[in-house]
């Protein structure tokens, strides 16, 4: 039965919502919950401009016990909700993070990962009695250690440069064109940028997943799951900002599905140069040549080859004779057949095609496979 809350903007409070949900019914979690800012005053510019910070009703509690008792009631919410390998991301400052950190734990949650946000055009210290707060801190947890959960570990190298993605992430505040206004103001102080989404929903999502956001505001994780092709479920208190969210999803053309593919480099399975002697493809004493004619070395019974005094591997055979750290075996020896010399990579193929071996690509990591705990 399909779920009659997918796709959908829902208005309420996230702490009765999310226990109406369906249990066991979503893929993947982004929280951006009440920081819990505790201002005590109004905050001026030196230009003796007033800063529009974040001072409305839902980010105020009377206490860190009535704080963390609201967080607990939704991080439960959300526990309820996830699939058993589904992962959740929670974005906080340092008014909260932490204590969010502690219910994620005293709940079963497992952390991931904490990921520092920094901002690359942070609002400064006007009154100048502090560092300028230009980070935020997001937690990555799943359900359980034992989560198989996804994470496009490729997608993260290649848009790295094929480096490792750190856990360290520059991207800018929500500003200009992004930002969305009513009434000729930023519509919510704290905003989030799509880009920021879009790298969490891309990493930890596969398409037709879904993705739910129990504080939508405005809308930017819904958008951004329309956009790549993920169901998506929003709870949001304020009319006005579920308002804002539907126009704004109105909007949204989804990707085509051929932008939303993750191609990965199929690896060649692994065949040991003794697996041809074995089926006969090379000979015990046949003499493998160089490609280009300055070499030669016979095959032994073993699999290993010799040139002389050197004996080894193909690769290590052919790195020795020519005086260099390395070389791929493969592509360096050929064999005669048929009046032209073959190379040996040729001559594997034929094993991978009478065998009928495929390698299919998978994204879909074990934290054993990453070196993680």
């Amino acid at each position: 039965m399909q779920n009659p809350y997918l796709d959908q903007v829902i208005e309420g409070d996230c702490t009765e919502v999310l226990f109406q949900l369906p249990a066991e019914s979503v893929d993947l979690i982004f929280a951006d919950p009440p920081y819990n800012l505790q201002l005590r005053s109004e905050l001026w510019r030196p230009n003796l401009t007033k800063v529009d910070a974040v001072d409305d009703e839902w980010d105020q509690f009377a206490s860190f016990e009535e704080y963390d008792a609201f967080c607990r009631q939704w991080l439960e919410g959300c526990r309820r909700v996830l699939k058993p390998d589904g992962t959740l991301w929670v974005i906080g400052s340092y008014h909260n993070i932490f204590r969010l950190g502690r219910l994620l734990q005293d709940l079963g949650f497992w952390i991931l990962n904490s990921v520092v946000w920094v901002k690359t055009n942070p609002m400064p210290n006007f009154r100048g009695r502090r560092l300028t707060n230009s980070h935020e801190i997001l937690i990555w947890a799943s359900r359980s250690p034992e989560a198989r959960y996804s994470f496009h570990y490729k997608t993260a190298r290649s848009s790295n440069d094929d480096l490792q993605l750190r856990a360290e992430w520059h991207l800018p505040l929500c500003t200009g064109a992004e930002r969305v206004k009513w009434n000729g103001q930023k519509a919510h102080p704290t905003q989030k940028p799509e880009a920021l989404l879009q790298r969490i929903i891309l990493l930890c999502s596969n398409v037709g997943d879904v993705v739910l956001d129990p504080f939508l505001g405005v809308g930017t994780t819904a958008v951004v799951a329309k956009r790549l092709g993920r169901h998506y479920i929003g709870i949001e208190l304020d009319p006005t900002y579920c308002q804002l969210a539907r126009e704004r999803l109105a909007q949204v053309v989804p990707l085509p599905e051929t932008l939303l593919s993750y191609p990965v480099e199929q690896k060649m399975p692994r065949v040991p140069f003794g697996a041809l002697v074995e089926e006969g493809i090379v000979e015990i004493g046949e003499r493998l040549r160089s490609l280009d004619g300055r070499f030669e070395a016979v095959v032994l019974a073993n699999g290993v080859v010799q040139a002389g005094e050197i004996a080894g591997s193909i690769h290590k055979v052919a790195a020795q004779l020519l005086g260099v750290p390395s070389v791929n075996g493969w592509t360096f020896w050929g064999v005669m057949r048929g009046g032209k010399l073959r190379s040996l990579d040729a001559l594997r193929q034929e094993i991978l095609q009478k065998h009928g071996q495929v390698v299919q690509g998978t994204e879909h990591i074990q934290p054993s496979l990453l070196g993680e705990d």
